[in-house]
């Protein structure tokens, strides 16, 4: 029962470093399955998300030491199938991702469906599809998903009907020992799609593409172990320059990649934020006011669906009306609710929210829906006059490391509060029968 207790109302100074990409690290994790030998993760982040997947190893019988913050040794010489996963998968949505690594590893798998955030349908039709041109047969009944290669993965080409970075990863990662060349089409471009293929021939595929809209793999017998270094987040260097956005001030963000933050920095500059690029970093700074735009979520060199909602959020000082579509998920305003305890004013109709600027939000009681929502939240309650309650924090710390030392770093007035779980105290309590 976590929650974090914010102070808004103080622009940001100072530096921050940013930790390992979160979406890399959940599809490297799982490739890993299919290497013999040790590899070597570095930059890997500390989230909530990669401590459960490596637990996942863990009970199919990897060895996994941890040589230090941000760098762990996994060893899956010995790995097997083990039902003992279930509980595991069933709370993270990158658990999908072991079906290509399994079929890769073993020829067959058997996990949950993907659990995660809500804040839409999860469907993995596109996974299927790819799967079964690679000759596998798939069963999904009662939350479990079965599926086997009886006679061996077998290159194919394989049009995906969406751009969907979930079925890019999955097929990708299968396609890996697969007999023979796969043509994977209409694939999702984003950077730790091309962190993940680096990683694999970095141990020894040979993938061909990625970054394009056509990826070529060509099976391998076997992988090696070896050390890989995952690239910055993206979405974490987003969300604190949104931050800075909001509340004011100047930050200076260290290791990122400023390629991948694009089409962030297009639009707060658009907004009347000054972005400087350097090599590895940027310097994020906001004095006057905000302006009005509109934005259109996108895959990826496009503007991120998961920086939807905490554009939305710094949206809600800017001067003017702003309207922002959702291109990606079918439901990812429930956040909206939340924002509209604190005072913002925001119309939703289907994708569309249409933000009436201009308002001082001020703090409130509010809950972190999903992974992005909740950082959304964050960045209302640093912008908020008062003092701002999120609930919920649980979702946040699957995707930040340390989300209240960096702010706290920054000047923020931002504390984490744990609270005993007043539905464990019922159910410990002695109860009467009869």
């Amino acid at each position: 029962m976590d929650k974090y207790v914010i102070n808004g109302g103080r622009k940001l100074y100072g530096t921050l470093e940013i930790s390992g990409a979160k979406n890399a690290a959940v599809a490297i994790i799982p490739a890993v399955l299919m290497v013999n030998g040790r590899c070597r993760l570095e930059n890997l982040p500390q989230i909530s998300d990669t401590d459960k997947l490596l637990q996942i190893l863990t009970l199919m019988g990897a060895k996994v030491d941890f040589i230090s913050p941000g760098t762990v040794d996994v060893d899956c010489s010995d790995v097997y199938l083990s039902d003992k996963i279930f509980p595991l998968t069933r709370q993270i949505r990158a658990s999908y991702y072991l079906i290509g690594s399994m079929l890769g590893r073993f020829g067959k798998a058997r996990t949950t469906m993907p659990g995660g955030c809500n804040f839409g349908v999860r469907p993995i039709d596109q996974h299927v599809k790819g799967m079964k041109a690679l000759g596998v047969s798939v069963n999904i009944a009662r939350g479990l998903i079965d599926a086997e290669a009886g006679n061996g993965l077998r290159g194919a080409h394989i049009y995906l009907d969406k751009v969907s970075v979930g079925a890019t990863i999955n097929v990708m990662i299968a396609a890996v020992m697969a007999k023979g060349r796969t043509v994977i089409e209409n694939v999702a471009r984003e950077p730790h799609i091309v962190d993940l293929a680096n990683f694999l021939n970095s141990m020894g595929a040979d993938i061909r593409g990625a970054g394009t809209d056509v990826i070529k793999v060509r099976g391998v017998e076997s992988l090696h172990g070896g050390t890989y270094s995952l690239i910055p987040d993206q979405i974490e260097a987003g969300t604190y320059m949104a931050a800075v956005a909001g509340a004011g001030g100047s930050v200076r963000i260290n290791n990122v990649i400023p390629r991948h933050l694009e089409c962030i920095s297009a639009k707060l500059r658009e907004m009347g934020v000054e972005v400087e690029e350097y090599g590895d970093a940027i310097t994020v700074r906001r004095e006057g006011p905000l302006e009005r735009v509109n934005v259109k979520t996108q895959p990826y060199p496009g503007f991120p669906t998961d920086m939807q909602p905490q554009i939305t959020t710094v949206l809600c000082m800017a001067q003017g009306t702003s309207i922002v579509t959702e291109g990606v998920w079918d439901n990812r305003y429930k956040y909206v609710n939340e924002l509209r305890k604190m005072g913002a004013e925001i119309q939703v109709s289907g994708k569309t929210a249409i933000i009436e600027g201009g308002r001082r939000l001020t703090g409130a009681p509010v809950a972190a829906c999903d992974l992005r929502a909740g950082a959304a939240m964050v960045v209302a309650g640093l912008c908020a006059e008062g003092t701002t309650v999120v609930e919920d924090v649980v979702f946040i710390e699957r995707g930040y490391e340390d989300m209240v030392g960096k702010l706290r770093s920054l000047g923020a007035d931002i504390i984490a509060v744990s609270e005993p779980d007043p539905r464990m105290e019922f159910a410990s309590r002695p109860r009467l029968i009869g």
